[in-house]
């Protein structure tokens, strides 16, 4: 039985490059919502694939990671070379409110449970080789890396690997990117920093790494969080490489982020 109203997925006769694409209705959004999926081929057999959720940054949607990140090509080339094992690529829309909707609760809609819940639900209800069993990691980029640190801190029983790239770090960075006056989110609490999320299970944090590009307006952030962790001795991988705030950065560091996914949550 669905855990949906509704759900349309699109048709094998149609789709190309393993891409997939699903809509399903959902309380939490109040409506429907769109998550674009990456299967490998020749996967109907297995079962419990992983579930690798990539959440986009500011002014996207569900197609941004595969066609303006290749993020499916990279996934196809590492997994066809042996490099990481098969898994599945899940990218949704972060609901689509204002400008990004910081994958926050606001304005009476559950953006944080829709990528939480709704999204592994959605996959695992629709694509036969994952289940309920499958694990899952989260990542992002610039607002989705914020997301999938806060969320990934957050819901620690949920996710078993976090990874993001030139993340925004505190919620105050959003207004360098949105229209929407930060007010207008209508926010229930203030703690709504990547640190205070962390500080609420500073001691079952899922494995963590983290990048940003040293010509980044984000660089800032990223170090003060680096050095935050260090103090709270929460364990972490941070990184930083040349390069800005833009897609060819994040194309070619996703290949980080599926090879600390595969050693971390697919079983040996």
């Amino acid at each position: 039985m669905s855990s949906f109203r509704t759900s349309e997925l699109s048709d094998k006769t149609f789709e190309n490059d393993g891409l997939r694409f699903l809509t399903v209705k959902t309380p939490n959004l109040k409506g429907r919502g769109d998550i674009c999926l990456f299967v490998p081929d020749d996967t109907d057999t297995l079962v419990d694939l992983p579930i690798y959720i990539l959440l986009h940054g500011v002014y996207g949607s569900s197609w941004v990671w595969a066609m303006k990140g290749g993020a499916h090509h990279t996934a196809k080339r590492m997994m066809d070379s042996g490099e990481i094992r098969p898994a599945i690529l899940a990218m949704p829309s972060d609901g689509l409110w204002g400008d990004g909707s910081g994958y926050l609760s606001h304005n009476k809609r559950d953006f944080e449970q829709w990528i939480v819940s709704d999204v592994p639900k959605a996959v695992y209800e629709n694509i036969p080789s994952a289940s309920k069993k499958s694990p899952l990691g989260i990542a992002g980029l610039s607002m989705g890396g914020y997301g999938a640190l806060r969320l990934g801190s957050e819901f620690p029983e949920v996710f078993k690997a976090i990874s993001a790239h030139s993340a925004i770090t505190k919620f105050s960075e959003m207004e360098g990117f949105v229209e929407e006056p930060l007010d207008a989110y209508d926010l229930e609490h203030g703690d709504n920093d990547v640190i205070d999320s962390i500080m609420k299970n500073p001691k079952s944090i899922p494995v963590l790494r983290f990048d940003c590009g040293k010509g980044d307006e984000l660089i800032e952030g990223n170090r003060l969080l680096h050095a935050q962790l260090l103090e709270l001795s929460v364990p972490h991988q941070y990184e930083e490489f040349e390069g800005a705030h833009e897609w060819p950065y994040w194309q070619k560091h996703l290949e980080s982020t599926l090879r600390f996914f595969d050693r971390n949550c697919v079983n040996s």
